[in-house]
């Protein structure tokens, strides 16, 4: 096992929290497009009945939630990381 200094480990942290940050800003993306397709797909299809018109409302209302869970995800483990650089 190499062994590294505190200021590595500290830089190593910082720029893994920076593609954290970026990635938090592409689901930031995908959550607005995909809300935006939800508007225009509701407003296009109001009133339809048909299995397939629901069951892409309710796939896209899934995948919303799971870009809401993935945001808190990697809130949760930046978090943990700053905590642990804190340590340092």
């Amino acid at each position: 096992m190499t062994s590294i200094s505190v200021a590595e480990l500290k830089a190593a942290i910082a720029a893994a929290m920076q593609q954290v940050s970026e990635g938090q800003e592409a689901i930031k993306v995908a959550s607005e497009k995909l809300q935006a397709a939800q508007q225009v797909l509701g407003a296009l299809l109001q009133g339809s009945q048909h299995q397939s018109v629901e069951s892409a409302q309710a796939a896209l209302a899934q995948a919303g939630q799971e870009l809401e869970q993935c945001m808190a995800a990697t809130l949760a483990a930046a978090e943990q990381a700053t905590s642990y650089a804190a340590t340092l």
